[in-house]
């Protein structure tokens, strides 16, 4: 599954979908992502962010729990119900850090969560926490 979801990438593939819709997040984490090397594509609408996502074929995901058009629990479940998105690694971003918003991430499948304001190091350290824990499950396949 992982293999098909990954063909064609270079284990250090370093690819990133960001669905945010607040402009100041989505330009500073492209900025802080791309300056560590990553390609970034930005997506801003709930609706259309799953098909949006399947095209790309991103190593992670960073997805933003409200969005216009539909939220990202249900987008998470969208992409988990794909045979080749279920090991996509998510990093769900929110303003609502309360312990049921974080129960129903994980129960939807999303592989970390956020807490709006963070920091840059935060973002940087889990991205790059999540990159490297894919590359370490696709090498022991």
């Amino acid at each position: 599954m992982w293999e098909q979801f990954r063909e064609g990438l270079s284990p250090m593939s370093r690819h990133v979908v960001l669905v945010e819709d607040e402009p100041n997040i989505t330009e500073a984490i492209r900025f802080l992502l791309t300056r560590d090397g990553w390609e970034v594509d930005t997506h801003a609408d709930g609706a259309s962010a799953t098909a949006v996502i399947q095209s790309a074929q991103p190593d992670l995901v960073i997805l933003d729990l409200m969005l216009p058009g539909k939220d990202g629990l249900e987008i998470v479940r969208e992409l988990r119900d794909c045979e080749t998105m279920q090991a996509l690694p998510i990093l769900m971003l929110t303003a609502r850090g309360q312990m049921k918003d974080r129960e129903r991430a994980e129960k939807a499948g999303v592989t970390r969560f956020m807490t709006k304001p963070f920091s840059n190091r935060e973002v940087l350290t889990a991205v790059r926490d999540l990159h490297a824990q894919a590359n370490q499950i696709e090498a022991n396949r």
